[in-house]
């Protein structure tokens, strides 16, 4: 017997309100009197559960759980859909604690439980009845939201500790929870910010889970090529300017128009393109979490960089290199290498090393030399000394390749037998595009002098005949400024092509029509202007843009430098305008011609009227 004081003290036996306790109402269904269970299986199915309740079956189920067998496997799955996060904190404590003995005294609960608390990675799904359908539609305005994640990683962290085996079984569920990429945008923000939050307490499936992120970003990025951004974007803008001449036209007042200016529209950053506004907030969130990953407490560590670098070329070498034409996934390796020049040197010798090996597959060396004349060409964090040091390794390479193949049998051109040489050629001739000027200023003489022993005049006059396979606006100008320099004169050779091209007829449903092979490399270059509006802030920074060619600056570039011309001579072409890390190129091709381009250069991109104009202009 309890002494008053005693029973007041003590706690109340458990039980739920039909009479029993969990153990009784078990061993009663093992007696094949399931009345009690059928009702307990109602009870906690009720919505309307009190919290106190579900503390009560939570406790005798974690003290039980170890005696449950098979049968009882409906109760479990009932338990974990029971929706604990939008509980007390009572109950959300009582059931991690439950999470943690049931898992760890049968872990053949352990992927339904996996399973349960990756779902919560999203927001929850809410009903909305409209004209008698039921539409399901993310919660994005759960005040809670933060909080319930941080929970749910709680309890991952809490399964993970009791059984080992987690992270062999995590992976597919992972991927196959990874929403669709029509869900909403707060729905896709969600899951990846969930994944990558992950990584830091389970790092070894950081790997793994970048894989599956930047997979599924890359099929965002190819199903919107950066043409359609750019027409929804120009569709917008217009709709706009419209909208707001109409409004200018009925409300012309000055305290209008004054509201007008101070007005801030909310969505100036979305995309207009629904596909790039997801890829948009997906890039930022990678971004954010680069950033994040390599510096501890506002400060670069070498160490995490290095290692973050690691996965990340892991990544670009299964992902990325092997995609043709991405627009936008693959800065993130570019965001990482600004943070330290040592990993942009490295991302180049690891490139470098795909491009000259034989074993690899001609399409991936053929990438690997667009990847390194883009990012030659568009980083403005590469110094001068390693534009030198990639060029002398490129033209060296080309160079002995002409001299193991410009004799032999296989001397003449042809895209399928030389291809990574001729991807070397336009990494080569894009990256002198962009950065003569840098390669000339402060000595001009010393400048030059460089220039002329790289030889271009013997790789233009190869057998191999490179400018007739290099894309045409790159071989226009890049004729331009060596003429401009007196290092090799392009344009015989470029008119002897031309008259070689031979237009092929193709049939279609609108007739016949000509088509002239423009890009037979099937190339383009993986760095050219990034478009997404968030995003951009992170990459804009460390991006060499250029601006169009001005008439002073087409009259220039087709007046020959004489020999013997002074660094100290005025000319405005080679004074002032070299654009340092932080200014602009002023002279740039066009990814591709106007009728070939895939992706299409971004605005800001010149005509390819230019090189044409200027090729005229050499007769």
């Amino acid at each position: 017997m309890l002494a008053g004081d005693e029973f007041i003290s003590s706690p109340p036996k458990k039980t739920v309100r039909f009479g029993g306790t969990l153990t009784d109402i078990l061993l009663k269904y093992e007696r094949g009197e399931t009345t009690d269970f059928e009702l307990l299986k109602h009870q906690l199915s009720d919505p309307d559960i009190k919290d106190a309740q579900i503390i009560n079956w939570l406790h005798e189920f974690r003290s039980s759980v170890a005696y449950l067998t098979k049968d009882f496997e409906q109760l479990v799955s009932i338990l974990l859909k029971l929706p604990w996060l939008r509980r007390s904190r009572e109950v959300v404590e009582e059931y991690l604690g439950f999470l943690g003995n049931l898992v760890s005294a049968q872990t053949v609960h352990l992927r339904p439980c996996l399973s349960m608390i990756v779902s919560q990675f999203v927001p929850p799904r809410i009903i909305i009845r409209e004209d008698d359908v039921d539409i399901s539609d993310s919660d994005d305005d759960e005040e809670n939201l933060s909080e319930n994640f941080d929970t749910c990683h709680r309890a991952l962290q809490t399964v993970a500790k009791y059984v080992p085996s987690t992270l062999q079984f995590l992976m597919p569920i992972l991927v196959e929870k990874f929403p669709f990429i029509n869900k909403s945008e707060r729905t896709l923000e969600c899951y990846v910010h969930n994944l990558l939050r992950v990584t830091v307490y389970l790092p070894t499936l950081r790997l793994q889970i970048l894989e599956l992120i930047v997979e599924k970003l890359l099929k965002l990025d190819v199903s919107t090529p950066q043409q359609d951004i750019e027409d929804a974007e120009e569709a917008a803008n217009n709709s706009d300017s419209e909208e707001k001449s109409t409004e200018e036209g009925l409300f012309d007042m000055e305290e209008d128009e004054e509201r007008k200016e101070n007005k801030v529209s909310p969505s100036s950053e979305r995309m207009a393109h629904p596909l790039a506004e997801r890829l948009d907030i997906l890039m930022t969130i990678l971004f954010a979490y680069i950033k994040d990953v390599c510096h501890v407490d506002g400060k670069l560590d070498i160490n995490k960089t290095k290692d973050l670098y690691r996965d990340l070329v892991s990544v670009f070498d299964k992902l990325i290199l092997p995609t043709h034409a991405s627009c936008h996934v693959q800065y993130f390796i570019f965001h990482i290498c600004s943070l330290k020049s040592g990993l942009a040197e490295a991302f180049l010798d690891h490139l470098w090393k795909k491009l000259q090996d034989p074993n690899n597959p001609s399409v991936i060396r053929q990438t690997a030399g667009s990847y390194i004349g883009s990012f030659l060409a568009r980083a403005k964090f590469i110094p001068v000394v390693t534009v030198k040091a990639c060029l002398d390794l490129l033209v060296n390479w080309m160079h002995k390749y002409i001299d193991n193949q410009d004799t032999g049998a296989n001397a003449y051109c042809d895209v399928a037998l030389h291809g990574p040489f001729y991807s070397a050629c336009q990494a080569a001739f894009y990256t002198l595009i962009f950065r003569h000027k840098q390669l000339l200023d402060g000595n001009l003489r010393k400048g030059l002098s460089y220039l002329q022993s790289l030889n271009f005049e013997r790789i233009v006059m190869c057998q191999l005949n490179p400018l007739k396979i290099c894309i045409p606006s790159v071989v226009n100008l890049f004729a331009a400024i060596t003429r401009k320099y007196q290092l090799v004169f392009c344009y015989t050779i470029i008119e002897r092509n031309n008259r070689q091209f031979i237009p092929v007829v193709r049939s279609g449903t609108g007739g016949d029509f000509v088509q002239m092979c423009t890009n037979p490399l099937d190339s383009f270059f993986p760095f050219d202007p990034y478009v997404l509006k968030r995003s951009k802030k992170t990459i804009d920074p460390f991006y060499q843009f250029w601006e169009e060619l001005s008439a002073e600056d087409l009259e220039n570039l087709k007046k020959p430098i004489k020999k013997g011309t002074s660094e100290d001579e005025d000319d405005d072409f080679l004074k002032g305008e070299t654009p340092q890390n932080e200014g602009v190129v002023e002279i740039t091709p066009n990814s591709y011609e106007s009728n070939t381009r895939s992706p299409v250069s971004s605005i800001g991109s010149p005509s390819d009227c230019h090189a044409q104009y200027l090729e005229s202009c050499a007769h």
